[in-house]
C-alpha cells in the first residue's frame, strides 16, 4: 500500500512560481508521478519521475516549466511550478503505480489533491 498527501497548492499570479510536495508512506520504492484536472477537464498527465530520480518525463504542458524532483531520505517528491499560467489552474494530484516498472503504465494509489489557482 501506498498513501500519498499533496501540499503547497494556493493562488499566485500569472508569470509567478508554486511548489508541490507530496509526501509519500508506505512502500516508497516506485516510480511517481503527477497529474492535475481542471474543471470540466479530464485528467492529465503532469510529470514521472523513476525511483531514483535517474530518469524524468513530462507532459507537454509541462515542458520547459515545470521540474518534478524527489527525496528519498524524506519519501517527498515535489513538483516546481514556474513561469505559471491561467490555464495551469488545476487539482493536481500526486500518484503512485502498484508496480516500479518504467515509464509506469497505471496508477493507482493517489492522493487527495491540491488546488492550484493562477490568476491572470
Amino acid at each position: 500500500q501506498v498513501q500519498l498527501a499533496e501540499s503547497g497548492g494556493g493562488l499566485v499570479q500569472a508569470g509567478g512560481s508554486m511548489r508541490l510536495s507530496c509526501a509519500v508512506s508506505g512502500r516508497t520504492a516506485i516510480p511517481m508521478g503527477w497529474f492535475r484536472q481542471a474543471l470540466g477537464k479530464e485528467r492529465e498527465f503532469v510529470a514521472a519521475i523513476t525511483w531514483t530520480g535517474g530518469s524524468v518525463y513530462y507532459g507537454e504542458s509541462a515542458q520547459d516549466r515545470f521540474t518534478i524532483s524527489r527525496d528519498n531520505a524524506a519519501n517527498t517528491v515535489t513538483l516546481q511550478m514556474n513561469n505559471l499560467k491561467p490555464e495551469d489552474t488545476a487539482v493536481y494530484y500526486c500518484a503512485a503505480p502498484d508496480l516500479p516498472s518504467w515509464p509506469p503504465d497505471d496508477y493507482v494509489y493517489w492522493g487527495h489533491g491540491t488546488q492550484v489557482t493562477v490568476t491572470s
